[in-house]
């Protein structure tokens, strides 16, 4: 039973990590006028380069009209580009413009500026401590896709 209550506890307080870190990302990302979602979408290019908005809709969980939806806006603010693929005209792939390449790069930056801010409020004790939990949820997570 002890190891039930302690399981729940785990998943709260993750929870609560969890929120509290995503309220942290969304003031980040309204001091940089877009949205928590649209920041997502922005953060999945940088690293895929070029996705269709059905890859980007199966990231991120939301419907292909609701990413539809936030590349549109995207594009009016000049942030992302759309473009046909050459081999099938249906096929439609989004990218981060070139405009928007350096400005993301500095957002990129003040992220990690923000998160690097937090962290450094902890002892070099409860870091350790946070990165052996982590690591340790890590891995019962990936077992579990196994």
């Amino acid at each position: 039973m002890e190891t039930l209550n302690e399981s729940i506890e785990v998943a709260r307080l993750f929870q609560e990590v969890m929120q509290l870190f995503k309220h942290n990302m969304k003031k980040v990302f309204n001091d940089a006028g877009i949205s928590a979602p649209q920041g997502m979408v922005i953060g999945l290019l940088s690293k895929n380069k070029k996705m269709k908005i059905t890859e980007l809709s199966n990231h991120l969980c939301l419907s292909n009209s609701t990413v539809s939806g936030i590349i549109d806006r995207l594009e009016m603010q000049q942030m992302v580009v759309r473009e046909r693929s050459k081999e099938d005209k249906r096929v439609v792939y989004v990218s981060i413009s070139p405009n928007f390449e350096d400005i993301h790069k500095t957002f990129h930056k003040q992220l990690e500026k923000n998160i690097e801010n937090i962290m450094n409020q902890g002892s070099t004790e409860e870091l350790h401590k946070i990165s052996v939990g982590l690591d340790a949820l890590k891995k019962l997570l990936n077992d579990q896709q196994k």
